[in-house]
């Protein structure tokens, strides 16, 4: 675990950041495309999406019209914020893939009208995404401490500050839904023996609706989450020197109905061959071949409620819109969790 204080060219306001998860490395990159590429289809983790371009990327998809669990979380958010608040009053917000922090602005309102002061700790993969939202977030919000982490959540939990305190986990944008039933459940079970009696959840799943309004979402009409999707190539690219050429590939967005999930695809155009020298070897696409490169699970209240008791998850309350698009979820370790 190593520490270093960063500065934000704009505020100019010092933000600490620790880097997280060093004692015990998950799988590289490297390591993720061969294993991936050994399946049928050929696949990589989403978690690969989010370099600096690729957070940028997904900002703007939340805010395409098609694109609607952003916005609807947003509202629920606001709405329920100060009664999740009330219900726990947290000393610590603890974000997971908090990536621009643009929503965790509605906990922090509510904070500020109800005199709540918690240290906010934002992690995600990207230091340098960490470190411009801490410090805009120190600008607008004076009395707030940040101490920012980068760090892989999916490497373990491990190695998670547990600062002492009241402690609210927040996992916000449904992306639960990128694991499949077996790894939500592992991974709600490993943040639950991280919390204490006192801790609590706030946990955004998407649902079940409409395949066309899901479709929609995942390939909007400007073509943002193409580019987003297509960045992932680039990453590969720039960090394993791979030759994948982009204009070979088109992106996919499909709705599953048996197995209520989005996958998305990078899909080839053409037969070629992919060399990449950080690994000495090399990969045939067919023409009409596929990369999944994310799948995104939706939810029926049973699924989620099922899924939380597997984890040693008691469900506190549940917040949703009127057209149940999404929801909003207090949980809180249920006893006998911890070992």
């Amino acid at each position: 675990m190593t520490d270093s204080l960063t500065r934000s060219a704009d505020s100019g306001i010092d933000v600490e950041v620790i880097t997280i998860g060093t004692d015990a490395p998950g799988p590289t990159l490297a390591d993720d495309l061969v294993a991936g590429f050994e399946r049928t289809p050929k696949s990589l983790p989403p978690k690969y999406f989010y370099d600096e371009h690729g957070s940028a990327l997904f900002d703007r998809i939340c805010d395409t019209p098609e694109y609607y669990p952003t916005r609807t979380e947003d509202a629920v958010l606001h709405e329920c914020a100060p009664e999740v608040l009330a219900r726990h009053p947290a000393e610590h917000i603890i974000e997971l893939g908090s990536g621009t922090s643009r929503k965790t602005r509605r906990l922090l309102d509510a904070c500020e009208r109800t005199g709540l002061a918690p240290r906010y700790w934002p992690l995600d993969v990207c230091p340098e995404v960490v470190r411009e939202a801490g410090a805009t977030l120190r600008s607008e919000y004076p009395w707030l401490g940040v101490t920012g982490l980068a760090g892989d959540y999916l490497g373990g939990l491990d190695t998670l500050p547990a600062p002492p305190g009241r402690r609210l986990y927040v996992f916000l944008g449904g992306t639960l839904g990128n694991f499949t039933a077996d790894e939500s459940v592992a991974f709600l079970a490993d943040l639950a023996r991280c919390m204490q009696p006192g801790d609590a959840l706030l946990l955004g799943v998407d649902r079940v609706k409409d395949p066309q309004v899901l479709e929609a979402a995942y390939d909007d009409a400007a073509g943002v989450t193409a580019a987003f999707n297509l960045n992932l190539l680039n990453v590969l690219n720039r960090e394993l020197g791979a030759d994948f050429p982009l204009d070979a590939f088109r992106h996919r967005a499909r709705y599953d109905r048996e197995q209520q999930r989005i996958e998305m695809y990078l899909d080839a155009q053409r037969a070629f061959s992919v060399q990449v020298p950080a690994l000495e070897r090399s990969w045939e696409f067919a023409a009409g071949e596929s990369i999944l490169t994310e799948i995104s699970r939706k939810f029926t209240p049973a699924d989620i409620e099922e899924e939380l008791s597997r984890a040693g998850l008691s469900l506190d309350t549940a917040f949703e819109p009127d057209n149940g698009y999404f929801s909003l979820l207090l949980a809180r370790p249920a006893a006998g969790t911890r070992d």
